[in-house]
């Protein structure tokens, strides 16, 4: 699938900044992401990342620098700010009920009330809408999924990152993070995310990457950026480096030309 960025910035983040107590976690980190483009977010345990994710998401609040979506400054002070800005997260355990089937997990809190006044006042649902919108939402991601009405915990892992990534999209994303989404896949359900994540981006999401996985992150991002204790110490086109390269860069060992 031909993949091109479209130049226009999705997503900056300026001079972040974030401090637990003493523990300075995040010193003016700063990267673009544009639309259809998948950048790699990369750095050693503790580097950062998870904090990052957590300010760019509404979790934390960073306490100093500038979150921008589509040129407009944003301040994101909740999850519900950042779905409302356009950013949608992806994280590692899902955040799926197993028991409640596609449709019900598509539309977890955010379901939509029955037409007739009187059953929407006595909190009936619109199953039938919902259940339409969700099949067009995982068409749109080509993916092959049983019944909707399959219960999640019965999918494979790669089933249920494509219902995820589904229920992000859906809700109009411009930006989509994806935490580790194939560290307990193997190696054929790895590959259905990879044409997930090559899929939405096409349609011109931007996608930030969180992984481990030095493969993953060169078969699938145009670029990666590298934090390492706090700062974002690398931002290189994958292309252009090795995964040598990439190692050598968030350990530390080797810095930025």
């Amino acid at each position: 699938m031909v993949r091109t960025a479209l130049d226009q910035v999705a997503l900056e983040v300026r001079n972040i900044q974030k401090s637990f107590g003493g523990v300075h976690a995040l010193q003016g980190v700063n990267f673009t992401i544009n639309k259809g483009e998948v950048v790699g977010l990369l750095g050693d345990n503790g580097a950062g990342k998870s904090t990052l994710v957590r300010c760019v998401s509404g979790i934390h609040s960073p306490d100093e620098g500038e979150i921008i979506v589509n040129g407009q400054v944003v301040n994101i002070d909740s999850p519900l700010d950042a779905r409302n800005v356009g950013i949608e997260t992806v994280f590692q355990d899902l955040a799926m009920v197993p028991e409640f089937n596609i449709t019900e997990n598509l539309f977890l809190n955010r379901e939509i009330k029955h037409k007739n006044p009187i059953l929407r006042r006595l909190g009936w649902l619109d199953k039938k809408a919902m259940e339409k919108k969700a099949k067009k939402a995982l068409n749109r991601l080509n993916s092959r999924i049983p019944s909707f009405e399959e219960q999640i915990y019965r999918l494979s892992g790669g089933q249920r990152q494509a219902v995820a990534i589904a229920r992000a999209v859906n809700w109009g994303a411009d930006i989509v993070i994806m935490d580790e989404p194939t560290a307990a896949l193997g190696v054929e359900q790895s590959a259905q995310v990879n044409e997930l994540i090559n899929l939405i981006s096409s349609q011109g999401v931007a996608v930030l990457l969180i992984s481990h996985n030095m493969q993953h992150v060169v078969e699938t991002c145009d670029r990666a950026v590298v934090l390492y204790q706090g700062r974002s110490v690398a931002d290189v086109a994958v292309s252009e480096v090795s995964k040598e390269d990439l190692v050598s860069l968030i350990t530390g060992a080797k810095t930025a030309a």
